[in-house]
Order: structure tokens, then C-alpha cells, then sequence
């Protein structure tokens, strides 16, 4: 059983530097700071019959448009806040019972400038000319969608977890086309009512617009605060009702045809696996799923990554299933990259996450393992947004067969802020009987003058795993202010006890107070070669709750600017301490004994504008390392002959000297992007390391007639220089090919 935050108390009395961000946390929910509302900026939407509903082909000659709502005060966000646009832009809105339609009529006097790349949906499309439309459908200005497309009609969406938070890896049904003129381009989208949740008393709902140029590297919006656009800062549709959200189900079934080969064994197997997926709305802002014998083997493979640390790497969750409305299981903001501070690894930021997807259907090292059969029920009634998972895995490798619970309710709060709980049960990786319970107090004020965002947080988790007595418990607080012009900053503060296991979340180091800091002020020119330049510091500190230092890091932000193109420069200089308790094999017969090491590196880096043909990254760092010295290089150089054609190339290079030995770790990479078309795209990736001496081979075909049908043609090939003689033989390869249909009713 788990004993509920049972020694809360004595926590808070040994740890008075929490308290006191707690404290501060009490009062900013009280409106100890008064906040500012953003310009309000709101129409009436035009209702127009099914009849009426415009062919989506990105060319505005449908009539229906002549009715729409014109919206065009648009000013710059980016690069100077408040200026007038550079080229004029206007949207229409309109709905029908089935869908919401936007469209965009977008002056460029020189199409030869278009920046259009990007031809493969699915992509995202940073440093494209494109528009977007964010809808917070309950016009609550905490989390929404946003949708986007480029002139290319490639289609892009995320999920907005809230108003700091992005969750792009999320896919929504909708449909939007784009056509060029002679004086700029024009797009349209349909954003189907089945796609998204809301009250059935939503009249009134948060909506806001956004063009993008990627050669003026400017962002043109129609409200936006602090040089950016989220649900936070945005205007209001009214008059919307009567929307349809049919029998909100929608039905995927798929079949993939499956041959694996194991060269080492000698041995094949060839495989028929049927799936389905099932959503339904069971009132329009509620929505259960189930999945049944589900198959990921069409998903992305993960990128490798070199690890020089004493501690386990996080990689993003990349399936669809479980990145539906995945905003709803988010916990305390422990999230990696809702910060750039280079001094915090994104596994540091999301140790302690009490819930993390990837733990369920995924091995330790990553293979893949069955899930009979799964359900989900997420959304909102009432004032409670809600999630419940359960999952059903197959046993694998020695673990059993087991049934798998998350649990989450949230209460909305004050006007942006949120109070939760969440529970966990089961053990994925493990046969122990394993259980947690937690509560966090998520604050947030994004309607400071200008835009300016303060958010703030505290949670607390305890663990109850089978044949663990005590020790069991995490907390911590953070306080933050994320501004993107003056300045910024923000500390934390997080405890993880030694036998703490979220056997369902994500943990690499125990037994731990871990410390965080940042400040830094950034100067925008509104003239001039340089756009923005950035000086700052940020810090992390991390001390074993028995006592003493286990690991510090400091990184000064010198010297970071931007151009008006978006090229950026950064210089660093990073001091560092690491105290290793016990021996540390950091390479293989290079053992570090245990001691005290105190290092320090600068650090150079480069990255020119993606927008370009040709785009570099550039990385470099030397100093010391450990007991020695290291020096280390990255390298990306991608090419985009055409929209039809990228080649992209990187490589990191690792040259560690030490007195216990020396040793060099390589990781490269080659990835070629072959897009016929919208719908056609094949795209191949190639990567070795000489860590596990090996090669590995992903190609895939993608084929996207509409959105919500897809067919997926997938190769892997896996060789191995066992000998380490340079010689490669083949492991193991496997093909797939995958059908997928959504069916809406």
C-alpha cells in the first residue's frame, strides 16, 4: 500500500529552500502579482451551409469565401514586436456544422523568394514560409491546437500542453491545400469538428493567426505578447454552435505483413498481424480509445546518441497511440526542453517523471514488445480534465504478462494555474508489484504587460515497490519566467530519494537534491546586421541526500547572437565537477577510479538558417575532461537540391585522452529524403557508432492520399563488425508493409 505523502512534514522541515519556493509559489497564486490582460481582439464567425463548403485546393475561388470574415490587422511579432507587417496578409474564417475553414491570401511581389522546402508531410516546418491557426476551443487560454501548412501544402499540428509547452509529435485529421500566384499564394484548411474536443455550450472560443517569412526570418501575427503567439495570448471567434461531431467514432484498422531474418541464427519468420484502433467521443469534450494488438512497426526510429555520463539518456516517445491528448498525463512540468539552458541535459530535466509512455511496450534496451490490448479515457467533465490508461503487455524476456494503470485528474485554478493528482500502477520492466501516488500545483500568469509569462510549480510523488521500505519519495518546486526579450530567469529545486521507482515513469539518478538556476537578458535591434544577441548563465548543482557534492555545472552564455536571417553564433565557457563514489567504466578498459574531478571546456557553436539550400552546424568544445583532456566535434551539412531531393550528413567526433587510457568515440550519420510529391515520400537513414560497432539501416515509404490514410513500406538492416577488423556482417533485417484507414463516423 501506499502511506500518501506520510512524512510530508519532516520533508519540508529538512528542506527549507523548498518551503521557501513554496512560499513564493502561495502568494503568486494569491495575485500577490497583479497581471495584465493582453489587447483584446475578437469577431463574429459567418455560418454557411454544407452546401456551400469549399473544395480545399488552396485557391479561394469558392464563393462561400465572399461570406467569410475578413481578418487582417496584422503587425510583426518577430523580428521587431508592434512593427508594421513587411507584406500584407489577410485570413478568412468560416464553418459549417462539420468543420471550421480557414483561408489566406498572402502577398510575396516576388515568388522567386518563397522559401517552400519542405515536401514531406509530416515534417516540421521550421524556417518555412507558412501560416498557422491556433484554436483554444475552450477558451480557457491555458492549452489548444494549432495547425499549420506551408506553401507546399504539407500539413503540420501540435498539441499545446500549455501556454510554454508544444507537443508536436501529436496528429490531428485535417485537411488544407496552398497554391502560388503570380503575387504571392493563397491557402485554405478544414479543421473537422470530429478532430477536436470542446463543451457543447463553446460559442465563444480562443483563435489566433499567424503568417511566417522565412527570408525576413519574420512572424507576422494578429495577437501575440512577449514576441510569441500561444493560447495564452489570443483573440476570440463568437457565434459558434450547432457544430457536429457525428457519433464521434472513428475507427483505424491496419494489417502489416512482417518478415524478420536473424542471419546469426539462420533463421526466418514471416507474419500477418492485424490491429485496430478506436476512438470515441463519448461527450464532446471526453474521449475513450482502445487498441487491440496494437503494431508500432511502422513508427520513426530513434536517433542514436553518444553518452560520455554515468546516467541513462531519455528518448522522446514517438507513438501515436500514446501521444494522443498526451497533454493530459503531463506531471509537475517535468519536461526536458522547456528550457535552452545548456547547462541542464534533457535526462536531468525529466528525471522523476512519474509517468513516461515509452516505459510500457518498449524493453530496457528498446525492442519492441507486444500489447494485447489497451484503452484510454481522456478529456474533460466539467472543470476536471481527466486520463486513464490501461494497458495489457504480453510477457517477454522472463517478465510476465501483466496489466498496466495510470490514472490523472486535474482541476483548473485560478485563471491560468492547475491542481492534479496522478497514480500509477504496475511494472512494465519488472515482475515486482509496483505502485505511486503524487499531487502537483502547476502556476502560470502569461498575461504580464507585453506578453510576459511567470510559471511556477511544486509536486510530490511517492513510490511503493514490492520488497522497498522507506526512502521512497520525490518533490520539488520550480519557479520560472521564460521571456523572450530583457530578462529572463528562473530556480528549482528537486529532491528524488534513494529508493524512489516509478516503475511506470522515467529515473536515472536516486538519492539525490538537485539544484537548478538561470538568469540571462536578451537585446532585440530593430536595425541593423544583427537581429538579437543573448548573455546569460545558468547552473546546476546536484548533492546526494546523505551528503556531498555528486555533480556541479556552471555554463556562461557569453556570447549568443542572430542575424535577420536566423544564422546564430554562440560562445561558452563551461566549468564542471564530477564525484564519482565508485569506479566509472567510461569506455571500454578505461576505468576512472573513484575521486573528485573538477574540468572545465569552451565551447563554439554555429548554425547557419535552415531556410538555405545549404545549412551547417557546427559544434565545437575542448578543455578538460575527467583526469585528462577531450576535445570534441559536430557536424551537420544538409542540402536541399529541390523539394524533391535533401541529403543530410552528420558526424560527432570524440577525442578523449586520459591517464587511465585513451579512446575515441564515433557517431555518424547519413539521411536522404526522396519526396515525389505530398503523398509519395521515402525517406532512408543510416547510422553507425564504434561503441557498439555497428550499422543500422531504416528506409522508409510513405504514401499519404488524405489525411488519416496511410501505407508504410519499411526496410531495417542491422551489421556488426564483431571483430573489430572493419568487417561488417549482417545481425538481423526485417520488412514491413502496413495499411492504415481511418474510418469517421
Amino acid at each position: 500500500m501506499i502511506r500518501p505523502f506520510s512524512r510530508m512534514p519532516a520533508l519540508l522541515k529538512s528542506a527549507p529552500s523548498i518551503a521557501a519556493l513554496g512560499l513564493a509559489a502561495a502568494l503568486l497564486a494569491q495575485g500577490a502579482l497583479a497581471a495584465a490582460p493582453a489587447a483584446l481582439k475578437s469577431f463574429d464567425i459567418v455560418r454557411i451551409s454544407e452546401s456551400q463548403a469549399p473544395k480545399i485546393d488552396g485557391r479561394l475561388d469558392d464563393a462561400a469565401w465572399q461570406q467569410a470574415v475578413k481578418v487582417d490587422e496584422f503587425s510583426q511579432f518577430l523580428p521587431n514586436e508592434g512593427q508594421p507587417e513587411s507584406l500584407p496578409t489577410v485570413f478568412y474564417v468560416m464553418y459549417d456544422k462539420d468543420a471550421i475553414y480557414i483561408g489566406a491570401r498572402l502577398s510575396e511581389p516576388d515568388p522567386s523568394k518563397f522559401t517552400a522546402s519542405i515536401l514531406r508531410q509530416g515534417q516540421r516546418l521550421q524556417n518555412e514560409d507558412r501560416i498557422a491557426v491556433i484554436l483554444d476551443t475552450f477558451n480557457d487560454k491555458r492549452n489548444g491546437y494549432r495547425f499549420e501548412v506551408n506553401a507546399n501544402s504539407i500539413r503540420d499540428d501540435a498539441l499545446y500542453l500549455d501556454t510554454t509547452q508544444t507537443q508536436w509529435d501529436w496528429d490531428g485529421i485535417f485537411f488544407a491545400k496552398a497554391a502560388m500566384g503570380e503575387n504571392g499564394w493563397t491557402a485554405e484548411m478544414a479543421i473537422p469538428f470530429k478532430t477536436l474536443s470542446f463543451g457543447t455550450d463553446s460559442k465563444t472560443w480562443g483563435i489566433n493567426f499567424t503568417r511566417f517569412n522565412a527570408r525576413r526570418n519574420e512572424g507576422d501575427g494578429w495577437v501575440f505578447g512577449n514576441r510569441s503567439q500561444n493560447p495564452g495570448v489570443s483573440g476570440t471567434v463568437n457565434g459558434l454552435e450547432g457544430m457536429d461531431q457525428g457519433l464521434g467514432l472513428d475507427v483505424a484498422p491496419s494489417v502489416s505483413f512482417r518478415e524478420n531474418r536473424n542471419f546469426v541464427a539462420d533463421t526466418s519468420e514471416f507474419k500477418v498481424e492485424p490491429s485496430i484502433d478506436a476512438y470515441y467521443r463519448v461527450t464532446p469534450g471526453l474521449n475513450a480509445s482502445i487498441t487491440l494488438n496494437t503494431d508500432f512497426s511502422a513508427t520513426e526510429v530513434d536517433t542514436r546518441q553518444v553518452n560520455l555520463d554515468r546516467f541513462s539518456l531519455f528518448f522522446p516517445e514517438k507513438r501515436g497511440f500514446f501521444l494522443r491528448e498526451s497533454d493530459i498525463f503531463e506531471f509537475g512540468r517535468i519536461k526536458g526542453g522547456d528550457t535552452n539552458a545548456p547547462t541542464f541535459s534533457r535526462q536531468s530535466l525529466e528525471n522523476g517523471k512519474p509517468f513516461f509512455s515509452r516505459s510500457i511496450g518498449l524493453s530496457s534496451t528498446g525492442e519492441p514488445v507486444d500489447l494485447i490490448a489497451g484503452g484510454k479515457l481522456s478529456g474533460r467533465i466539467g472543470g476536471l480534465n481527466v486520463g486513464a490508461l490501461a494497458i495489457r503487455q504480453d510477457e517477454f524476456a522472463g517478465i510476465n504478462a501483466q496489466n498496466l494503470f495510470v490514472g490523472r485528474v486535474v482541476k483548473n485554478v485560478l485563471s491560468q494555474s492547475s491542481l492534479g493528482f496522478i497514480a500509477t500502477k504496475g511494472a512494465p520492466r519488472s515482475n515486482l508489484d509496483s505502485s505511486l501516488l503524487g499531487g502537483d500545483f502547476r502556476y502560470l500568469n502569461s498575461r504580464f504587460p507585453g506578453g510576459r509569462t511567470l510559471e511556477g510549480e511544486a509536486w510530490l510523488q511517492q513510490s511503493d515497490t514490492e520488497g522497498v521500505q522507506g526512502d521512497d519519495m520525490a518533490y520539488g518546486m520550480r519557479l520560472r519566467s521564460p521571456n523572450n526579450t530583457g530578462w529572463k530567469g528562473g530556480i528549482g529545486v528537486k529532491t528524488l530519494e534513494a529508493n524512489f521507482r516509478p516503475a511506470m515513469g522515467f529515473i536515472n539518478r536516486t538519492g539525490i537534491h538537485d539544484y537548478t538556476a538561470e538568469l540571462g537578458y536578451t537585446r532585440r535591434y530593430r536595425t541593423g546586421w544583427i537581429q538579437a544577441a543573448f548573455a546569460g548563465i545558468d547552473a546546476q548543482q546536484i548533492d546526494g541526500i546523505d551528503g556531498g557534492l555528486q555533480s556541479r555545472a556552471l555554463t556562461i552564455r557569453a556570447f549568443e547572437v542572430s542575424n535577420r536571417q536566423n544564422d546564430q553564433f554562440k560562445i561558452r565557457y563551461r566549468p564542471q565537477t564530477e564525484v564519482l563514489s565508485a569506479p566509472f567504466t567510461i569506455s571500454r578498459g578505461v576505468v576512472l577510479p573513484v575521486g573528485e574531478y573538477s574540468f572545465d571546456e569552451v565551447e563554439f557553436d554555429f548554425n547557419s538558417a535552415s531556410f538555405r539550400p545549404v545549412s551547417v552546424v557546427l559544434n565545437y568544445r575542448v578543455g578538460d575532461f575527467y583526469s585528462g583532456q577531450r576535445w570534441r566535434g559536430t557536424g551537420e551539412l544538409a542540402w536541399k537540391a529541390s523539394p524533391h531531393f535533401w541529403v543530410t550528413g552528420s558526424y560527432e567526433y570524440n577525442d578523449v585522452s586520459l591517464p587511465q587510457g585513451d579512446f575515441i568515440v564515433r557517431l555518424a550519420s547519413t539521411r536522404f529524403d526522396v519526396m515525389v510529391n505530398a503523398e509519395w515520400s521515402w525517406v532512408t537513414l543510416v547510422q553507425y557508432d564504434n561503441v557498439s560497432d555497428s550499422i543500422a539501416a531504416h528506409s522508409r515509404i510513405r504514401y499519404i492520399p488524405q489525411a488519416g490514410r496511410e501505407m508504410f513500406i519499411v526496410f531495417n538492416h542491422n551489421l556488426l563488425d564483431e571483430n573489430e577488423d572493419g568487417t561488417f556482417r549482417s545481425t538481423r533485417a526485417d520488412g514491413t508493409v502496413k495499411f492504415n484507414y481511418t474510418f469517421r463516423f
